[in-house]
């Protein structure tokens, strides 16, 4: 059995959290910020806006040596000393004033001994930095979604002893889906705590065989696609329904389900015997307007209309740093037009705020 307080105090240095991505070997250095210019503090209306990113990715170390103990560890941006430095370099040159920190979950294959030590390591070390740099980052609790009990078990710890702000999930867990019934007390839990939970997209080899070739279609096409499948099954099989007061915050904008949603409303009314009776119980669009979802989708225009369709209210600001898809996050929402000031703000940080319980 290992010592977990042993590993708590090896961590709690200058090694204990890397910044890593999505599976993007070797993408973070370009997304350091070098010598960039700070960004001018956001005003608007004549008020200070406090910039919140709901996207960047971390890693505890330690934890993935438990998962892979002949492993090397991945290379990026450490979390302490010098390295903090930069880090928050480049927060500054993005002009965000907050990040929210996640790890992407890669232990749903873990035995539920080793999910539970690599849990507790993540979070309490993730909750002690982010105690000690609390005017930059607050994070996610892990929770291992495999085993749905212990999942609950860890969100509730996580929110009420630790102060992490909810959950980030990946959207499946190994064969199962997110509305999977198995997974009904984390839902349950969560809905109860009123936690924020953040979706993710997992790998797969579902589709692996056809997405090989030029273009890195396993992250640019899969990564959306799983994020829609993930919530169309949350709609379809009635775990919105179930748990109505569910906070959920999808990555990628949402994948693709925001810009062709009104396929799903069509869906049941042309094929009825493909959908049973009373579920899910509202159109399918009525659910998509009330999930929330990152600013991750490139072009003003894509943003205006991810606006449109489910309302500024319900976007928040992501980075998905250390990889630099919008390069000025905070730039793609000033810039993005048909957009009032009370908007602007929403999607920058008060929406995050209030999601997450943040105090000015």
């Amino acid at each position: 059995m290992i010592d977990r307080r042993t590993f708590l105090k090896d961590v709690a240095g200058a090694s204990g959290l890397l910044f890593v991505g999505c599976g993007l070997a070797g993408a973070a250095q370009s997304a350091r910020p070098g010598t960039a210019a700070k960004h001018a503090p956001v005003m608007l209306r004549g008020r200070r806006i406090r910039t919140v990113d709901m996207h960047a990715h971390c890693a505890v170390p330690k934890a993935q040596d438990l998962l892979n103990p002949q492993g090397n560890r991945q290379q990026s941006l450490l979390l302490e000393g010098d390295p903090l430095a930069t880090r928050l370099q480049a927060m500054d040159a993005q002009g965000i004033d907050l990040a929210v920190l996640s790890i992407n979950p890669n232990w749903y294959d873990a035995s539920r001994d080793l999910a539970a030590q690599v849990i507790a390591l993540q979070n309490e070390t993730l909750a002690e930095f982010c105690a000690r740099h609390s005017d930059r980052f607050a994070a996610f609790a892990s929770v291992a979604l495999q085993f749905p009990d212990l999942a609950a078990e860890q969100l509730e710890q996580g929110m009420k002893k630790l102060g992490l702000r909810g959950a980030a999930i990946g959207g499946s867990v190994g064969a199962r889906e997110l509305a999977d019934p198995a997974l009904d007390p984390f839902w349950a839990k969560a809905e109860a705590l009123g936690a924020t939970v953040f979706i993710h997209p997992q790998a797969s080899g579902v589709l692996t065989a056809r997405l090989r070739g030029n273009g890195l279609l396993t992250n640019v096409i899969w990564n959306p696609l799983e994020t829609t499948i993930a919530l169309s099954h949350l709609i379809f099989e009635g775990t919105l329904d179930k748990y109505p007061g569910l906070k959920i915050c999808a990555a990628h904008g949402g994948g693709y389900l925001p810009s062709y949603m009104n396929r799903s409303d069509r869906g049941c009314q042309v094929f009825p015997e493909q959908c049973k009776a009373g579920v899910p119980k509202k159109e399918p669009t009525e659910y998509v307007k009330q999930l929330y979802y990152d600013s991750l989708v490139f072009t003003p225009e894509a943003l205006r209309h991810l606006v449109a369709e489910v309302g500024a209210g319900q976007i928040v600001v992501g980075t998905d740093y250390p990889y630099p898809w919008v390069t000025e996050p905070v730039d793609h929402v000033l810039k993005t037009p048909g957009l009032s000031d009370a908007d602007r703000e929403a999607i920058l940080g008060g929406t995050a705020a209030r999601l997450l319980g943040l105090t000015s």
